[in-house]
């Protein structure tokens, strides 16, 4: 009696499995599982190059803008090197100088800096570029 009421609940233990796996609301479960799509995956992606390009042309934008190329040329600095310099520098670090490419752009257009002032930060930001590069 013992052997078989082991091999009974045995037996619903198996049944019930197998109910339970048939079950509609478990295939529910299946269906709220997200998904990710191949486009959604390409654009998570492509963010990093497209927000790197952002910062470089920040970066770029106050280089050689007419603050920008006076600061340079009174440093006796050629724009071209600089700009391949960029191309080297880490994605942080391009973030970091275009943060503060875009403050120094936005205090002077509003007054809070003086053009000799901007130069002066325009002239650091191309020392940092040099700097990060050679070493």
């Amino acid at each position: 009696m013992n052997v078989c009421a082991r091999l009974f609940a045995s037996t619903l233990g198996v049944a019930l499995c197998l109910g339970a796996a048939a079950y509609p609301g478990c295939a529910q479960v299946e269906e709220k599982q997200h998904v990710v799509t191949l486009e959604e995956l390409n654009q998570q992606a492509a963010q990093p190059a497209e927000n790197r390009q952002v910062d470089e042309n920040a970066i770029r934008h106050l280089l050689t803008s007419d603050e920008g190329q006076k600061a340079l040329k009174s440093a006796n600095v050629d724009y071209q090197r600089v700009d391949k310099a960029i191309g080297q520098l880490s994605d942080d670090e391009v973030a970091k100088l275009a943060d503060r490419s875009r403050q120094a752009e936005s205090d002077f257009a509003a007054g809070f800096i003086s053009a000799k002032t901007l130069a002066y930060l325009i002239i650091a930001i191309v020392i940092i570029v040099v700097i990060v590069v050679l070493v």
